[in-house]
């Protein structure tokens, strides 16, 4: 089978990690890179040599080689490139968080409706083999009805003269750039809640440093979640039911390992050899729906994506986060 090709809109730390874990698999190659700087592509394709530079994202995705465009661009930018690419008859993968908001997402959803080309979340983690096993795990019941589930995402990351982090103009804070790593676990075991209350320590600049929230759901169970971008935070998840445990080892959302405690006490351990990243298993995902022509994945279907969206607007209803674009 003909490798697949990779278009990647935006040249920063997560395109690259992508670059280099896709080579870590076969048939995959980038061939096309676009920036709004010629230079910045230029510079970022000297170690890619299948990859052209372009110096706009409007000439790569007219490119005819490229059968998919991965969108790392920063987040306030994900709308209008993935509609760029879209419109343009390219599959998309596109970085998350997907969107700023719900209304954002659900313009990127219809246009792939409309133009009948794959749009992924490049959510990574629900892509990866050991949240494959966390999923076999919860429908073997050996847990029990789930009664808690806790996670959390902490980098020290404020202090770290980080402008995309601490800027209102880029959708900055902990929220969107940690946070939707909890909210899209709690979400993937747990489903979408009924009731959110979110608390925050908002930044002099208006965005949120650390921000804490509760899930309720219907059937009495509750997702404790917290982020921040202060201090670094074990980065575990713990799913605990009415006959044991399944703890996730930090960091939850990458490879790890993990055990199952169960209330007699029987412990089953689940090693981490995982080799790379893991970045390459959304782009596998990615090519497998684009040749079998479908729109969209089971593993992160869009019905998924907007309910973490809402939930991610409801939360920064609360904690009063806005950002200065938005329309």
């Amino acid at each position: 089978m003909n490798s697949f090709r990779w278009g990647i809109i935006g040249t920063g730390g997560i395109a690259s990690a992508f670059v280099k874990d896709l080579a870590l698999t076969h048939g995959h190659e980038v061939v096309a890179v676009g920036s709004r700087s010629l230079e910045k592509a230029k510079s970022f394709v000297e170690q890619i040599s299948s990859a052209i530079a372009y110096g706009s994202y409007e000439e790569l995705v007219s490119d005819p080689h490229v059968d998919a465009v991965y969108i790392s661009s920063p987040h306030p930018m994900h709308c209008e490139n993935t509609l760029l690419a879209l419109n343009a008859g390219k599959p998309v993968l596109c970085e998350k968080p997907f969107a700023i908001s719900l209304a954002e997402a659900e313009l990127m959803i219809n246009a792939a409706r409309k133009n009948n080309v794959a749009l992924l979340e490049a959510m990574w983690t629900r892509y990866l083999p050991h949240i494959a096993t966390v999923k076999e795990i919860l429908e073997s019941q050996i847990l029990g009805e789930i009664q808690t589930l806790e996670a959390d995402h902490g980098q020290r990351l404020a202090d770290q003269n980080i402008q995309r982090l601490v800027d209102p103009q880029l959708a900055g804070g902990a929220l969107l750039d940690l946070g939707i790593y909890p909210i899209s676990f709690a979400h993937l075991v747990l489903g979408t809640p009924t009731a959110i209350t979110a608390r925050a320590v908002l930044t002099a600049g208006g965005v949120d440093a650390q921000t804490s929230a509760i899930f309720d759901y219907a059937s009495g169970a509750q997702a404790v979640i917290n982020t921040t971008m202060i201090a670094r935070t074990p980065c575990r998840a713990v799913i605990s039911g009415l006959l044991g445990r399944l703890e996730i080892d930090g960091v939850f959302y990458a490879p790890t390992s993990m055990r199952t405690v169960l209330y007699d006490g029987t412990t089953t351990q689940y090693p981490q050899n995982y080799i790379g990243h893991g970045l390459r298993e959304q782009a596998i995902e990615m090519a497998r729906v684009v040749r079998e022509g479908a729109l969209e994945s089971a593993l992160m279907p869009w019905s998924q994506t907007t309910a973490v969206m809402k939930t991610m607007d409801e939360i920064r209803s609360q904690i009063g986060l806005r950002y200065p674009f938005e329309r």
